[in-house]
């Protein structure tokens, strides 16, 4: 991991500025992002606008950052794209004109934005990968942005106050474009806003303009000064997901009045068929219910709590596993008290907490008279959840709902 944007410029002058060929949506935020990504990206292909979506990380295959429509890029393609970038990588690197080595993020993202200049995207939502300021996708100069959430994560990189963690994702507001906002801290809110005035940007906030109502968060009623959706079926399950969508509202009526062919039906579709996996997704297994969840932070650990609760899914069987930087006590804060049993495991990544480490950090917060076990390896661990009740959660790390997403598949 490398902040700073000097070796994308480089990388992309080098291969004639392939993010200049289309216009671009940036999404930023500590949750819902991706979300929200999934959201432009589905209403802007039932608009029958050219559209693209990058994102990270992925859960089972390198192709799923990039989707152009509806579809994956296929292997074939990425793997001409990915020749692209590493031939001019190497040239510049013998030209000793890279300051460092590209990570692997700034090769993806090079590559997302070749792929799409290749297959003509007229329009791409590009997810930013952490921050916002000195992320690799900050190279853009997109039409509108979008700031979904502030809360506490990466501290030891983005700042450890909700004002220095939100200017970090303000860098993604270039002067004079519209920022649509979610719900944000006061203290959050407030940067935000400051950056804005700085840069000549205009400030949104999404539920100023965009009332998304449900009593059951599966079908909502949306309402802005210009639109009206009576029962629309959300495609992405849970209460937070309103707050996401009220966002994404915003944007694309940006969108509208920037000339794109969006109408009201197009913004329903988006609501109603955004695929975003690995998130409040549902599997069986084993003759267990089986839930999966990224809740990688402590705000994603609430609103998997908040989604649990309202479901009546307590004395749940938790399988957890988390990454090394990771506030692993803020998330098991949340999910231990639903939880009868916990089986923490470790996802197949040196970036994984070990199983027993993480165990000893659960005792910690359930108490010494929860049942808390440990079982390294994920499949095992899932096994033994199902034989141990009748409905399992699996949350704590993207990297472990991909490990576990193929075999529940």
């Amino acid at each position: 991991m490398k902040f700073g944007l000097e070796n994308m410029l480089t990388i992309c002058e080098a291969l004639g500025r392939p993010e200049r060929a289309f216009r671009s949506v940036i999404v930023a935020g500590t949750n819902g992002k991706g979300s929200v990504t999934a959201m432009l990206s589905a209403a802007l292909h039932a608009a029958g606008v050219r559209a693209a979506r990058y994102t990270s990380p992925h859960l089972e295959r390198l192709e799923e950052r990039y989707v152009i429509g509806e579809e994956d890029v296929a292997r074939r393609e990425l793997e001409d794209a990915a020749a692209a970038v590493q031939e001019i990588v190497e040239r510049l690197v013998g030209e000793r004109r890279l300051e460092a080595l590209p990570t692997f993020f700034e090769c993806a993202t090079a590559m997302a934005f070749e792929l799409f200049r290749r297959r003509a995207v007229e329009l791409a939502v590009v997810e930013v990968g952490l921050g916002g300021r000195l992320d690799a996708t900050n190279v853009i100069t997109p039409v509108a942005a979008a700031i979904t959430s502030i809360d506490f994560d990466h501290e030891e990189l983005l700042g450890h106050t909700l004002d220095a963690i939100a200017r970090e994702k303000a860098g993604v507001i270039k002067p004079g474009i519209p920022v649509v906002i979610g719900p944000l801290p006061t203290e959050a809110e407030l940067a935000i806003a400051e950056v804005c005035r700085e840069r000549g940007a205009t400030l949104l906030r999404a539920h100023d303009r965009a009332t998304v109502s449900s009593a059951d968060a599966i079908t909502a009623d949306v309402a802005t000064p210009d639109l009206q959706l009576t029962a629309v079926p959300l495609a992405l399950r849970g209460r937070h997901q309103l707050d996401n969508a009220a966002v994404a509202v915003c944007v694309l009526e940006e969108l509208q009045r920037q000339g794109v062919p969006l109408t009201a039906s197009h913004i329903r579709v988006g609501l109603e068929q955004a695929r975003w996996p690995g998130r409040l997704e549902t599997a069986s297994w084993r003759g267990a219910d089986v839930l999966l969840d990224a809740a990688h932070n402590a705000a994603g650990g609430r609103a998997l709590a908040a989604y649990l609760g309202a479901r009546g899914w307590t004395a749940i069987v938790l399988v957890i596993g988390v990454m090394r930087d990771k506030d692993a006590r803020a998330i098991v804060a949340s999910l231990a008290p639903l939880a009868r049993t916990i089986v923490c495991t470790a996802a197949p990544t040196p970036r994984a907490l070990p199983a027993d480490e993480l165990a000893a950090v659960v005792r910690a917060v359930a108490g010494p008279q929860s049942d808390v076990r440990t079982v390294a390896d994920p499949a095992a661990a899932l096994d033994d959840a199902c034989r141990a009740g009748a409905r399992v959660v699996v949350a704590g790390s993207i990297f472990l709902i991909g490990a576990l997403r193929g075999i529940l598949r």
